[in-house]
């Protein structure tokens, strides 16, 4: 068995119908009753956590996700007893003993209801906003929380002293406060050698003026930041006729959400009142006497080691009137403003249970639910309750998550890794749990207030997360819908999810498809892409409208075909025109390399496994001429034969996302290996040789348990932000070997 450190054990995480949170020494299994009942920490306790929690990020900055699965794997780890099938060669049987070995380890991983937890932080802006929120409302975490907090926070210090956006990138002025003020919020004094070695980076480079809009937010909010030095929010915008392409429903949902409640904070100038830690930051922070900082002055000041974009001439005319508006504003129009926005975000925190619909939501939603209904208020209470839904442990400390979890979207694709071939047959309990999840998950209801609000209809759809989370995405549901399929053709499992629901969820599928061909995440594309040009972040790229992706795209492709292949009189003549423009988007969105862009993980591996998937599994079909799908699937198999390493792997670096040039990390990884192979065997890639190089690298690095190592970040959102997945190290190398085994 793995060896646990001492103060792994007194961390417990509790998972109730997919929500799961972490529990310090719990004296319930239930989740609501431990959530009242959080005990103080001894010295003894808090040394031991110190050394428990040592972290060296210089030699790899990710979590092995250590704690959750050292205690799931001791509690209950066998190994596999049953009759391993018989393979007709050696690589082949190597292969299958290394197939079965690795779901066997990933079954004990499962959570009681079906579905994989796994650590899904990376981001390093997320736990600052919280703490912030926090820290207004006078509602401070338990101490064995806090503690495992700041040891976050230093273990991902870099060399130079700072912080950066996220766990593996270099500092930034954004990083380097935030993680600066959580820890002083939580409590570490500013004579600590960490903090004055980070107070010296932030001075040397600026000081706080430089930090990017999203950051002088939290700190107008912290009252450490004047107001006068935003840029307007013009609330009044959410009452402009629906009509104009400018109207925030416009926005991609991640943009809408955040500005929401954002705007309401800028309308009311929120600040958290004078005390010694605010009046001590402003000196802290700064390079210059805070109360002498011309501060519209800094509005667009920021620091050059942030700028990803660029404002744009038509943002800073915009401001320009905008910031002009606020001095003559009409009050009955501004209230009016305000007015919507709390009836807005009350409607977001019924539909989503008090969850919202991410991490920097979920912070600022609460900072306005406290603003309007106190601290005392169940509004508030509902949103304190689900700050721990966000938080995870590993052995580098306790972070927020990018999301309340990747609950259906694991399930989804460990259940189509292991129904790949005949070798996940051998594991129906685990199946049959992995169904229960997805069942339970998917979308039954219509929310009342969707349409008023500018919610996709979502009946039929499945969540990212949970269904307590509620909203649909388009990929999520294709993936949960082949899932499903899947499932019911193994005749594994007695088929609860009816012919209704299934129809539903493909006509869920249908309703995203945008003009262009493509789908897009959570809604359709609402507005033109020069609305991009109002993007008013610096540090990301893309966030206005819901753009059509090539993964998207590919993985509604692939549910629509399995829906033809399993029910072929369905809405035939519709899918097939849906099949057909999705097909055509994805090759217009190939690379003259061969190529796919990724959007949503890293990088070019990921997209060009889709991309090929897509078409290989349409090839034949009828649906587009075979002559188009073969070159294509040519030139995507030359461009991964060209990436190659030598010891049969491939392997990416976050930079091919921002940078959107294929950067090649200094080793081979096994996630990008098994995107790789799973492209090459789905295009029908002849060299044998290639594929058994890049199996023997997956067989190499599975440990003896069954697991594979932790390596570098595989996630992204929106180019320039790396999240965390850390269950795709069990979930691709596992469908790779299935596919190999398949076809050995």
């Amino acid at each position: 068995m793995l060896k646990i450190k001492p103060s792994w054990k007194n961390w417990q995480l509790l998972t109730e119908k997919g929500r799961h949170i972490w529990a310090y020494k719990p004296g319930s299994t239930t989740i609501d009753a431990h959530l009242h009942n959080v005990g103080q920490l001894t010295a003894e306790e808090i040394s031991q956590f110190a050394e428990d929690f040592q972290f060296d990020k210089n030699e790899n900055p990710n979590s092995g996700d250590q704690v959750f699965r050292h205690a799931a794997i001791n509690a209950k780890y066998q190994a596999f007893a049953g009759q391993i099938p018989k393979a007709h060669n050696p690589e082949a049987q190597l292969a299958t003993d290394a197939l079965v070995k690795g779901i066997n380890y990933y079954s004990f991983l499962q959570s009681p209801e079906g579905h994989w937890p796994g650590d899904y932080g990376g981001p390093l802006f997320l736990l600052p906003g919280l703490l912030i929120a926090s820290y207004i409302s006078n509602t401070p975490f338990p101490e064995p929380h806090r503690e495992m907090m700041k040891l976050y926070l230093f273990n991902h210090q870099n060399k130079d002293a700072g912080w950066g956006m996220h766990i593996e990138g270099q500092s930034t002025m954004f990083g380097t406060v935030m993680q600066y003020v959580s820890l002083r919020i939580l409590g570490v004094d500013k004579d600590h050698g960490q903090l004055q070695k980070a107070r010296a980076w932030i001075k040397a480079n600026g000081g706080a003026t430089g930090i990017p809009s999203w950051g002088k937010f939290y700190l107008a909010i912290l009252n450490c930041y004047d107001w006068q030095g935003f840029n307007s929010l013009f609330p009044e915008m959410w009452l402009f006729p629906k009509w104009l392409p400018v109207h925030p429903w416009r926005y991609w949902c991640h943009s809408r959400m955040v500005y929401l409640p954002m705007a309401y904070c800028y309308a009311m100038r929120i600040k958290a009142p004078e005390d010694a830690l605010i009046l001590s930051l402003r000196e802290e922070l700064y390079s210059q006497d805070f109360a002498s900082i011309d501060w519209p002055k800094h509005r667009n000041t920021v620091c050059e080691k942030d700028c990803y974009t660029i404002l744009s001439p038509v943002l800073k005319w915009m401001n320009f009137f905008t910031n002009g508006y606020e001095k003559i504003k009409c009050s009955w129009l501004r209230k009016k403003a305000t007015d919507y926005i709390v009836k807005y975000l009350n409607a977001e925190d019924a539909q989503t249970d008090y969850v919202n619909i991410g991490p920097v939501s979920k912070a600022i939603n609460s900072i306005c639910s406290w603003h309007v209904y106190g601290k005392g208020s169940e509004q508030f209470s509902k949103h304190v309750a689900r700050w721990y839904d966000y938080l995870w442990v590993a052995e580098d400390g306790m972070k927020m998550s990018g999301y309340n979890g990747s609950q259906l979207w694991d399930t989804a694709f460990a259940t189509r890794a292991m129904l790949e071939s005949e070798v996940g047959r051998l594991f129906p309990e685990t199946l049959a749990k992995s169904y229960a999840f997805i069942d339970y998950a998917q979308i039954k209801a219509e929310h009342p207030t969707h349409a008023e609000f500018f919610r996709h209809p979502m009946v039929g759809s499945w969540p990212f997360s949970t269904p307590e989370n509620g909203w649909p995405v388009a990929d999520c549901t294709a993936e949960g819908l082949s899932a499903t399929l899947a499932l019911h053709q193994s005749g594994l499992i007695v088929p609860k999810i009816d012919d209704q629901r299934i129809q539903q969820a493909v006509d869920v599928i249908l309703s995203y498809q945008n003009a262009d061909g493509g789908w897009a995440t959570y809604e359709l594309s609402r507005a033109p892409k020069w609305l991009e040009k109002l993007n008013p972040s610096e540090v990301f790229a893309d966030i206005m409208i819901d753009y059509s992706w090539t993964e998207c795209t590919a993985a509604c492709v692939v549910a629509l075909l399995d829906m033809q292949a399993a029910n072929p009189d369905y809405r035939n003549e519709q899918l097939q025109k849906a099949i057909t423009a999705g097909l055509h988007f994805i090759l217009k969105q190939q690379k003259p390399d061969g190529s796919w862009y990724g959007g949503w993980a890293v990088c070019f591996t990921y997209a060009t496994w889709f991309g090929v998937e897509a078409l290989a599994k349409a090839k034949g079909k009828g649906y587009i001429d075979d002559t188009a799908i073969a070159a294509s699937l040519n030139k995507a198999s030359a461009f991964l034969m060209a990436k190659q390493k030598a010891d049969g792997g491939w392997g990416e670096t976050f930079e091919s996302c921002s940078k959107l040039v294929y950067t090649e990390a200094l080793a081979s990884q096994v996630v990008n290996t098994a995107w790789a192979l799973l492209a090459l065997m789905a295009a029908d890639y002849g060299d044998k040789q290639v594929i058994d190089a890049g199996v023997n690298l997956l067989l190499d690095r599975q440990t003896a348990l069954g697991d594979w190592p932790q390596e570098n970040i595989s996630g992204v959102f929106n180019y320039n932000c790396m999240i965390t997945y850390a269950n795709y190290r069990n979930s691709f190398p596992i469908w790779a070997l299935s596919r190999y085994c398949k076809q050995s």
